[in-house]
């Protein structure tokens, strides 16, 4: 599974580049004929190619048609389609320009993508389909600035119905159809200069417009392909969305300058069966991929005889003690002999679901967990975990394949420091460090001090190598009415490790004990409610007090670990799940606790009633 140590590493520097739009042209350049981009095409039915040349008079097409909306240097332009060539064409177009991009997720509320359009002023947008428009025609009031808005795909209704019909919409197919064009223009070469508003989650209140500059994001790149080394013939697949910055960098700016080639994922849906296809090299994620492919291995497991799980453990603690060894931790053992038995038996038919190709893979945008961890290394595929933040474009730290701590998130990438601030607040400070928030110089200020150190937010203990680990978030610190204080995430870890529960939220500021909320994996629920007979001798409220009663000795035992002080006294189930679309998850799947406590309170007052 490693790469031939003789492979071609091709990194372009960014005093070359000097911009963003200056990388791109600089592959070209380099290597015209090598595939760029692969992408399924539904009207053939089939995986098709762009090599950078192609890309190169695409760009050269959209940028003509953006230079017919009389657009300045420095004008925002926003983009809402899914991952495709058509979002670097577009990109890369905007930013020969000048302009600056705006990237916004395709499944955000429109109400979101209103705010951050608006926010930033934006003059153009480009929607992935009418569908979308549909949304945006019943609130565009609230998008004024926009001059343009061109729709990419097919309509499935005529944009020019009347309940829908703007004079600013157009389709990418009337607005590119009389432009011909086959230079693209590059208007300045100020590496400083904006290049990007990316708004924030909004975990909290309203998003916040992160501005990166070109300089920003080019020498974050560089210095992650010296931490984590890409070959000109690696293959990625991108499923994460662009709009996302650990994507865009590691998945998308990364490739560019390292010369390897993109595939675009059809959908989260139909992933598995895209890497059987695609059979990437490398694969860049957040943990819940990880932890989906898991929880199918366990489901497994689970099915089969006592042996076959034996065997399958024993297989994982071969290959993990293999790797301790391996990275200079461990000693050598007899067992690892049998490694190439098991790894042909067990491992590889694991790994397989990942395309049976992968180098390594990358994990980044939340904590991975260490069991996940160790099965994964245990079986053969290094999980490199690292850590970011869009203010920071993002990458801070990152793990080396020779030197993998998977309980922490690296060291710093080089040319980024780090240190420890109050309260253990993980500070970081490098040209990666954003210019500051788009039109909010107070919240700037409360985040980067004056002499540049950015504020993560984040509590990380640093190892005497210089290993960061991220222990918890300053704002998500539960303090109890006893004044203990608990990070939730690695607790909510440890309870989602059972895959009866698909969510959870740890409850308890200012209250006497810890409390959780749950959304249980509905098909696990029913299997426990014919299990226990609960269907049989109870009404449904007496059988929803037997659930809760029965999930707390698993929430319990799966906690068991903590302190008595962190102990969960109660446990209140909810059946709707948390997404995107009932307001409760950001874009990047993050929980918005305190919309959770806002709908529920009933809930959990009833979890503290009598107390």
């Amino acid at each position: 599974m490693q790469a031939n140590n003789n492979e071609t590493i091709d990194l372009i520097s960014v005093e070359t580049a000097k911009t963003l739009d200056g990388l791109f042209a600089e592959r070209v350049r380099r290597s015209p004929q090598k595939i760029a981009y692969r992408y399924y095409n539904p009207v053939d039915e089939k995986w098709c190619n762009h090599t950078w040349e192609q890309m190169n008079h695409f760009i050269a097409r959209w940028q003509a048609a953006i230079e017919k909306e009389s657009l300045e240097p420095g004008d925002r332009v926003a983009v809402m389609i899914r991952n495709s060539p058509e979002w670097a064409m577009f990109e890369q177009a905007a930013l020969g320009l000048g302009l600056v991009v705006i990237p916004l997720y395709t499944d955000d509320r429109v109400e979101n993508a209103a705010y951050s359009i608006s926010d930033a002023g934006a003059k153009l947008l480009l929607l992935d389909n009418t569908h979308q428009w549909q949304h945006f025609a019943a609130i565009k009031n609230q998008i004024t600035c926009l001059q343009r808005i061109v729709i990419l795909r097919s309509p499935e209704f005529p944009i020019e119905a009347a309940e829908y019909s703007d004079s600013r919409v157009v389709s990418a197919e009337n607005w590119l159809l009389p432009v011909r064009a086959n230079v693209v223009k590059h208007h300045h070469n100020d590496a400083h200069a904006l290049a990007t508003i990316i708004y924030t989650s909004g975990t909290s209140g309203r998003p916040k417009g992160v501005m990166l500059s070109h300089h920003n994001i080019l020498t974050n790149a560089y210095s992650a392909l010296q931490a984590v080394p890409i070959l000109s013939s690696d293959l990625m697949l991108s499923f994460l969305p662009l709009s996302h910055t650990f994507e865009r960098t590691s998945g998308y700016y990364v490739a560019i300058m390292a010369g390897a080639t993109v595939a675009y994922a059809r959908s989260i849906q139909q992933l598995q069966e895209d890497l059987l296809i695609i059979q990437p090299t490398l694969l860049i994620s957040v943990p819940r991929i990880y932890e989906r492919v898991y929880a199918a291995i366990r489901a497994k497991l689970a099915e089969s005889s006592n042996f076959s799980r034996w065997l399958f453990y024993f297989t994982v603690d071969v290959g993990y003690s293999r790797f301790e060894f391996q990275q200079g931790r461990g000693n050598w053992r007899l067992t690892h002999l049998l490694w190439p038995l098991l790894e042909k038996m067990i491992a590889a038919k694991v790994l397989h679901k990942f395309g049976g190709r992968l180098r390594f893979a990358m994990s980044g945008g939340a904590a991975l967990s260490a069991e996940v961890s160790r099965i994964f290394i245990g079986l053969g595929l290094p999980i490199l975990q690292g850590y970011g933040m869009t203010e920071s474009s993002p990458i801070v730290c990152a793990n080396r394949l020779s030197d993998n701590v998977p309980s922490s998130v690296g060291l710093p990438i080089p040319g980024v420091e780090v240190k420890l601030g109050e309260n253990d607040a993980l500070l970081i400070r490098g040209p990666n460090v954003m210019k500051g928030y788009w039109n909010n110089s107070e919240a700037t200020k409360a985040i980067i001090s004056s002499d540049g150190w950015l504020n993560s937010g984040d509590v990380a203990s640093i190892d005497a190598q210089g290993h960061v680990t991220i222990t918890g978030r300053l704002k998500e610190i539960i303090v109890l009415s006893t004044g203990e204080k608990i990070p939730p995430a690695d607790m909510e870890a440890a309870i989602l490790r059972d895959p009866l529960f698909d969510q959870v939220m740890l409850i308890g500021e200012t209250r006497p004990y810890l409390s959780v909320l749950v959304v249980p994996n509905p098909v696990r629920l029913q299997e426990l409610v014919v299990q226990y007979g609960l269907n049989e001798i109870f009404t449904d409220e007496q059988q929803k007090q037997q659930i809760e009663k029965i999930l707390l000795e698993k929430v319990t035992t799966l906690t068991s670990e903590f302190p008595g002080y962190a102990k969960i006294r109660r446990v209140a189930t909810v059946q709707e799940p948390w997404s995107i679309d009932n307001g409760l998850l950001t874009p990047t799947l993050k929980l918005k606790r305190a919309k959770v406590l806002e709908k529920y309170n009933s809930e959990i007052e009833h979890l503290y009633s009598g107390h």
